[in-house]
């Protein structure tokens, strides 16, 4: 027989009763998930000011870098300012363990199995990853208990015989035409599609993405340490790009006057 020689007439309660009660509780329980790994995410730990101090030091030689090329600074600020940082870099005023010292090794990655921020990470990952897959199998266990064989929904739109076994999950007809939808078909087919949704209530950074529960891993944190910033190098050689930016510095304001007079008339070029 085929398929399109079989007709199916589907009771309204079956959209009012199966079809929207499992959309609804997706919809519900992404939007709690989110919510519940936001309580159980650990407030930052604060930093000591050395170490800001550190950091902030690069940010402010970048952002004066930046600016060369058309600076609001006058020129006797701009050089002032410029040479002040060459020489703190030079010092190492700004380094959180003051200037190094003779004999002094350079800073390696620290063991993750004895490090407590890798392991704090490791912990975090692991109740959010349990966060995640501990609803999405109550829903699944309830879908399959309750409207295990439903058919939910037609498909507007024609498919090929490929989509079948996609759509039709736990429905063994080879007669039926591809685009009716099964029950657990749809409940794959929110959980996967329901993300665009996720984003326009939550926002881009939100936790209930379920794309994320097939990237993300509670080991992450242990995974393919990094050896921590040398900052003392990066200062060594932030020095010769500020002796860069300082040849290529121009006043935004050198001639002000004459431009300003020019655009009114006052004077011709």
């Amino acid at each position: 027989m085929s398929s399109s020689a079989v007709s199916l007439y589907l009771d309204p309660q079956i959209r009012d009763w199966v079809l929207f009660p499992i959309t609804l509780v997706m919809i519900l329980v992404g939007i709690l998930r989110h919510y519940v790994v936001i309580l159980l995410q650990s407030p930052p730990k604060k930093q000591p000011r050395e170490v800001i101090r550190e950091q902030r030091a690069l940010t402010q030689s970048g952002v004066l870098r930046a600016t060369a090329a058309n600076s609001p600074i006058p020129p006797a600020f701009y050089k002032s300012i410029s040479r002040q940082l060459s020489g703190a870099y030079e010092a190492g005023t700004y380094l959180k363990d003051g200037p190094p010292k003779k004999g002094d090794t350079p800073p390696t990655a620290p063991n993750p199995l004895s490090d407590p921020a890798a392991m704090d990470g490791m912990m975090a990952g692991m109740k959010t990853q349990m966060v995640m897959m501990v609803p999405q199998m109550v829903i699944m266990g309830w879908i399959n208990f309750f409207f295990q064989g439903f058919v939910l929904i037609k498909l507007p739109f024609p498919l090929t015989l490929g989509f079948k076994s996609m759509l039709q999950r736990g429905i063994e007809t080879p007669d039926m035409d591809v685009r009716w939808v099964s029950s657990l078909s749809w409940y794959f087919l929110n959980f996967f599609g329901l993300n665009g949704l996720y984003r326009l209530v939550l926002g881009d950074a939100n936790s209930a993405d379920s794309s994320r529960d097939m990237t993300t891993t509670p080991f992450s944190a242990l995974a393919g340490p990094t050896a921590p910033q040398d900052f003392n190098k990066l200062f060594k050689a932030e020095i010769s790009n500020l002796e860069f930016a300082e040849g290529m510095y121009k006043w935004s304001a050198e001639g002000v006057e004459d431009r300003i007079l020019r655009k009114y008339g006052k004077i011709t070029a």
